[in-house]
């Protein structure tokens, strides 16, 4: 049975940093591409970033580029993601997946995703 676990979510005041964590059990870490996605109160859960199984392709949400870096550890079996310069607006619930199937190329969509994490709250007051 897959097991992600997010931690490092927390308050901070706007232009503040957090980094996140995710560690993921149950699965070959290493194989899998994975992503880090967001839900606010009363909107659907949006895409953040995405990481290849390898490492070598990343990408951002239009919102969070040039602000937010996702990286992973493949020895340690975890999901990071550095998230500078946060606003309001990025009050979310910060959840981590890993996609359906193994040596894929990471993707923004939520149906290529089938195993989540409970989230951490990440709150940013102004």
């Amino acid at each position: 049975q897959v097991q992600l676990a997010e931690s490092g979510g927390g308050l901070v005041q706007a232009g503040g940093s957090l980094k996140l964590s995710c560690v993921v059990s149950g699965r070959t870490f290493s194989r899998y591409s994975m992503g880090w996605f967001r839900q606010a109160p009363g909107k659907e859960r949006e895409f953040v970033a995405a990481i290849n199984w390898d490492s070598r392709r990343a990408f951002y949400g239009d919102s969070v580029k040039g602000r937010f870096t996702v990286t992973r550890d493949n020895a340690k079996n975890t999901l990071y993601l550095q998230m500078n310069s946060l606003q309001p607006e990025e009050t979310a619930v910060y959840y981590c997946a890993s996609q359906r199937h193994p040596f894929g190329v990471a993707t923004l969509r939520k149906i290529d995703y089938d195993s989540w994490g409970q989230g951490t709250q990440v709150t940013v007051s102004s």
